[in-house]
C-alpha cells in the first residue's frame, strides 16, 4: 500500500470504508429484521402481534443481493468521484513543482480553489517567484563581484607598470650615481631629481592605496545642503585658479538639499574640479553653477574628442597632449570619479563644448 500512488489509495481507502459500512448494515438488518414483530389491527380493533421471522428472512435473503450489488456500484463510483476530487489537484501541483526544479519562469500551481489545496498552491506561487527573484538577484551580485575584481585585477596591474617605469629610472639614476658614470658624478644635481622621483613615488602610491580603498568603506547617505558643500569644495580651487590668472565663476543657489554620501561625493567633485582648474589654460575660465537638479562644471580648453573621453575613466590613462607625470597627473583623478559616482548610483556625463571651446562634466542630483 505505502508504494501506491495517491489516486489508486484514495480510492482503495474510500472504497474499503464504504464497503465496511454497506457489510454492517446490511449484516445488521439481516440478524434485526427477523426479530421485529409485527402488529396487524383486525375489524374488532384488537391488535395482534405476531413473530414472523420466516417471512421476513426470506424477504431480506431476496433482497440481499440486490441491495448488496447497487451499494457495492454506488460505493465504487463514489470512491471514484472523491479520490478523483482530491487527487486531481494534488497531481497539478506535483506536475507543476517539477517544471519548477527545472526552473522553467512559466511554471505556476493554476489551482484557485478557497480550500487548504489552493492555499498550498498559491504558497507555491509565492515561494518559486521569491526563489526566481533571489536567483536573479544573487545572478547580478556574482555579475557585480565578477567585474570587480577583473577591475581590480586591471587596476594592479596598470599600478604595477606605472611603478616599474619610475623605480627603474630612479634605480638607474642611483647606480650611475655610485659607479660615477659620467655626468652622474655631479651629486648635487641628480640628488635633487631622485628626491624629486621617491617624492612621485610616494604621491602614487598613495593615490593607489586610496583609490583600493573606495570600494571596502561605504559610507550611508544623509541629507546635505548641496551648496553649502560646493561653497567649502570650491575655495582652494578659486585661490589656485587666481594664482594662474584663470577666472572662477561660481553660481549657486542659497540652499539645495539632497540625500548623498557626504565624503565619496566631495572627493568625486574635488577631483572634477582639480582637473578643471589644472587643464583650463590662462586667461579662461572654470565655472561652476547648478541647473534645476544637475551640477555643472565647465572649464575653457581644447575640447577631447569623443572617442579619447572614455579612455580617460581608465585607471592610469593620459591622453595624448598630457603623457607626463609633470603634467598629466598620475591618470587616477577621472577613474576614481566614476568609481564614487557610480557606488553611489548618481548619473553623470563628460562632454566637450563647442561654443565657448571647452568641457562639461554634470552631474545628476
Amino acid at each position: 500500500m505505502k508504494r501506491l500512488k495517491l489516486f489508486p489509495k484514495i480510492f482503495l481507502y474510500t472504497l474499503a470504508i464504504m464497503l465496511f459500512v454497506v457489510v454492517v448494515t446490511h449484516g445488521l438488518i439481516y440478524l434485526l429484521a427477523p426479530r421485529m414483530q409485527l402488529a396487524v389491527s383486525t375489524p374488532d380493533d384488537v391488535v395482534i402481534s405476531i413473530r414472523q421471522e420466516q417471512f421476513v428472512t426470506e424477504a431480506v435473503e431476496k433482497a440481499l443481493p440486490i441491495t448488496l450489488s447497487c451499494s457495492l456500484l454506488i460505493s465504487v463510483v463514489c470512491s471514484l468521484l472523491f479520490s478523483k476530487a482530491i487527487a486531481d489537484p494534488i497531481k497539478k501541483i506535483s506536475a507543476s513543482t517539477e517544471q519548477m526544479m527545472k526552473l522553467d519562469h512559466g511554471a505556476s500551481c493554476s489551482i484557485h480553489t478557497k480550500d487548504e489545496i489552493g492555499t498550498l498552491a498559491q504558497n507555491v506561487n509565492d515561494l518559486y517567484s521569491n526563489l526566481l527573484f533571489t536567483i536573479e538577484h544573487l545572478e547580478r551580485e556574482k555579475d557585480a563581484v565578477r567585474d570587480m575584481e577583473r577591475a581590480k585585477v586591471d587596476f594592479l596591474r596598470a599600478a604595477s607598470h606605472e611603478l616599474k617605469t619610475p623605480v627603474t629610472a630612479l634605480n638607474a639614476t642611483l647606480e650611475n650615481m655610485i659607479l660615477g658614470v659620467g655626468k652622474y658624478q655631479d651629486y648635487a644635481t641628480y640628488l635633487p631629481e631622485c628626491k624629486e622621483m621617491v617624492e612621485q613615488l610616494s604621491g602614487m602610491i598613495h593615490e593607489i592605496l586610496e583609490t583600493s580603498k573606495l570600494n571596502l568603506t561605504a559610507e550611508p547617505p544623509k541629507q546635505v545642503d548641496v551648496s553649502e558643500l560646493l561653497a567649502e569644495l570650491c575655495e582652494p580651487y578659486q585661490l589656485i585658479a587666481a594664482a594662474h590668472q584663470i577666472t572662477f565663476s561660481l553660481d549657486l543657489p542659497e540652499q539645495f538639499p539632497a540625500v548623498l554620501s557626504v565624503g565619496p561625493f566631495s572627493k568625486a567633485v574635488s577631483n572634477v574640479l582639480a582637473n578643471a582648474v589644472a587643464y583650463t589654460e590662462a586667461g579662461k575660465t572654470v565655472a561652476v553653477y547648478m541647473d534645476e537638479n544637475r551640477l555643472i562644471i565647465e572649464n575653457g580648453c581644447v575640447p577631447i574628442p569623443d572617442n579619447e573621453i572614455r579612455c580617460l575613466f581608465e585607471p592610469f590613462y593620459r591622453p595624448d597632449f598630457s603623457r607626463s607625470r609633470e603634467s598629466g597627473g598620475n591618470g587616477l583623478g577621472l577613474y576614481i570619479v566614476d568609481t564614487l559616482l557610480t557606488s553611489m548610483d548618481v548619473p553623470y556625463s563628460f562632454k566637450p563644448m563647442k561654443s565657448p571651446p571647452g568641457m562639461c562634466f554634470t552631474i545628476q542630483l
